[in-house]
């Protein structure tokens, strides 16, 4: 005989181990009964339900063709990354790491963050460390798109 069990858990009662006893019994007689029990102790582990969104307040911005590249910088603009638990479990310890194309042809400098804001959590910038190959975004070639 085989069993399959589904055990469903309460968002109010958070436990860290399912016990489970099972135990045959039957009208005959026999020998050994004592074995006709096990005992059965899993860990629980909950799934995360995160949500992770992103928005920003520019839309659209103009790239110039090759070789027309101005130095000076873009429009300044602010995305906003939010990681949500839409689940009913705790979760602690995440992290999130985020890799941002900064160079362009030429190495050009695309994208420079000025200012990190945090809200219920820790953020730390970190330029690529030591060893760490920056590939830069290759150019484009659009002109062969129908417009």
């Amino acid at each position: 005989v085989s069993f399959t069990l589904e055990l469903e858990f309460s968002c109010s009662v958070l436990l860290n181990r399912a016990e489970v006893t099972l135990q045959a019994t039957s009208d005959s007689t026999e020998a050994t009964p004592q074995d006709n029990v096990v005992k059965l102790s899993v860990p629980i582990r909950y799934e995360p339900n995160l949500f992770l969104s992103s928005n920003t307040n520019l839309q659209r911005y103009e790239v110039h063709p090759l070789g027309t590249f101005t130095h000076s910088s873009g429009p300044e603009f602010t995305t906003t990354v939010k990681v949500q638990n839409l689940g009913c479990y705790p979760i602690q310890n995440i992290t999130l790491h985020m890799a941002l194309p900064a160079l362009g042809h030429h190495r050009a400098t695309i994208l420079s963050v000025t200012h990190v804001l945090a809200e219920n959590a820790t953020c730390v910038l970190q330029p690529p460390s030591e060893g760490t190959q920056v590939v830069p975004v290759p150019p484009e070639d659009l002109l062969h798109v129908d417009r």
